[in-house]
C-alpha cells in the first residue's frame, strides 16, 4: 500500500492546493495519506469532501512547532475525523497561527535591517490568508525577488546564526503533547534526524509517551538514520510513522517517495481509535 503520513498543502507552507495534492497522490498510487499542515486542520476538512473521488484514505493530522530547551522541535498530531471540530484544539491552533505570524513579521524586519528589500506585503501574498505566515513564505518571497540567490543561501538566513533566525518558543513541547492527547489524538515526534542531537531525541521520548517519525527523506545518510531511528522507535516510542514532508514540486523528496511500511498506518489507526475512545469515556 502506498502511504504518506506527512504532507503539506497551501493551507500552511505548501504550494499545491488540497485537491492538487490528492490528485497527485492518486496518480502516484498512494492509498492513504495524512495532511499535516502547520497549526491548521482546514486542509483536512477540504480533503474529506473530495477523498472519495480519488479513492484515498485521509488521516487527519497537524504539525505543531514546539519548544524544548530553547530549541524548536516539530510535533505531528494524528486524530479521528470528529476531533476536527474540537473547540479546544481549534482555539489553540488559531492562537498559535497568530503567534507564529508575529514571529515571521519580526524575521522580515530583521532582514530589512540587514539590507534585504523583502516587504511584508510580498510575504503575505505567498501565504494563505487564514493560515500561519512562516519562514517558508519569507524564503519564497526572497526567491521571487532574487532568483539568482541560491536556495541554500536563502535557507541559511533562517538557521541558527542567520540574520533572520528567530525560533518559536511560545509553545512548550510537553504542553503540545498534552494538547494532542486531550483532544483524542496521537503525538509523534517529527523528523528526529533534523534535531541533530540523539540525546535530545531520547529526552523527548522519555518526557512523554509519543511516537517517532522514522521513515523520512531530508537527512544526510538517509538509510543509516532510518535504521537507527527504527531501532530506537521500536524500543522507546509508542509507535513509528513516516512520510515525505512534501511541500510542492520544489521539494527534494516528492510525494510518496518514502517507503512507509503498512504496519505504520495500521498501528497509528489502532492508537488513534484507542486514545479517542479513552478520551470519550473520560469526558463523559
Amino acid at each position: 500500500m502506498g502511504i504518506d503520513l506527512h504532507v503539506h498543502t497551501e493551507e500552511s507552507d505548501g504550494i499545491l492546493s488540497v485537491n492538487e495534492v490528492l490528485k497527485l497522490a492518486s496518480e502516484r498510487g498512494i492509498e492513504a495519506l495524512s495532511l499535516t499542515d502547520h497549526e491548521t486542520t482546514h486542509g483536512v476538512e477540504l480533503a474529506q469532501k473530495v477523498k472519495d473521488k480519488y479513492k484515498i484514505k485521509v488521516v487527519p493530522g497537524v504539525e505543531l512547532v514546539t519548544a524544548y530547551e530553547d530549541k524548536e522541535v516539530h510535533l505531528l498530531g494524528y486524530f479521528e475525523e470528529s476531533c476536527l471540530v474540537n473547540l479546544q484544539l481549534q482555539d489553540r491552533l488559531k492562537e498559535l497561527r497568530l503567534q507564529r505570524t508575529a514571529i515571521a513579521y519580526d524575521m522580515v524586519k530583521r532582514l530589512q535591517q540587514e539590507g534585504l528589500s523583502v516587504k511584508w506585503s510580498e510575504v503575505e501574498k505567498a501565504a494563505n490568508p487564514e493560515g500561519t505566515v512562516s519562514k517558508g513564505h519569507i524564503m519564497h518571497a526572497i526567491h521571487d525577488l532574487s532568483k539568482e540567490l541560491p536556495w541554500k543561501v536563502i535557507a541559511s538566513l533562517f538557521q541558527p546564526g542567520g540574520a533572520a533566525y528567530l525560533p518559536f518558543l511560545k509553545h512548550p513541547f510537553a504542553e503540545a503533547v498534552d494538547l494532542i492527547y486531550s483532544c483524542g489524538g496521537i503525538p509523534v515526534l517529527a523528523h528526529p534526524g533534523l534535531i541533530k542531537d540523539l540525546k535530545v531525541v531520547n529526552q523527548l521520548l522519555a518526557e512523554r509517551p509519543i511516537g517517532l517519525e522514522v521513515y523520512y527523506g531530508y537527512w544526510e545518510k538517509r538509510e543509516t538514520l532510518i535504521k537507527e531511528f527504527e531501532a530506537l522507535g521500536r524500543e522507546k516510542a509508542t509507535l513509528i510513522t513516516g512520510g515525505s514532508d512534501f511541500h510542492g514540486p520544489f521539494s527534494r523528496v516528492t510525494l510518496g517517495q518514502i517507503d512507509v511500511p503498512d504496519e505504520c498506518l495500521e498501528n497509528l489507526e489502532i492508537g488513534i481509535k484507542s486514545t479517542f475512545q479513552t478520551k470519550t469515556k473520560v469526558s463523559f
